[in-house]
């Protein structure tokens, strides 16, 4: 009976051993899993804000400007005229200029409904 009882719990110790050591190089595996994931996701989003610095510098105005002006002989026109756009209900139509008139809130506070550009020539 001793010995059967020696042999079992012999059994008991070496599979608590033996699943103990798995758990820990389970452990171990995962951490070494996670950290690969992490420097991959790190790597990604340095690429990541690469392309978005790349995409504002070339989307800038100032780059926009040379582009148009340099290849495309861009000039401003030398005379302006406004047009007014009145919706109805076939879409806008051109509004004849002598005939338009301002809104009784408009007249009433002197708000404008136009808005005027003006260049600057160097």
């Amino acid at each position: 009976m001793r010995l059967s009882k020696f042999i079992s719990i012999t059994v008991f110790i070496t599979s608590f051993s033996v699943l103990y050591v798995y758990q820990q190089s389970e452990i171990f595996r995962l951490a070494y899993l996670g950290q690969k994931k992490q420097a991959t996701f790190n790597e990604l989003l340095d690429k990541n804000t690469a392309l978005r610095y790349n995409i504002k510098k070339n989307s800038s105005l100032v780059i926009i400007g040379d582009r148009i002006s340099g290849t495309n002989e861009f000039q401003m026109p030398d005379n302006y005229r406004f047009v007014k756009f009145v919706s109805s209900r076939n879409g806008l139509k051109l509004a004849d200029q002598n005939q338009s008139r301002e809104s009784l809130l408009a007249r009433i506070f002197s708000l404008k409904r136009e808005a005027q550009a003006k260049t600057i020539n160097p």
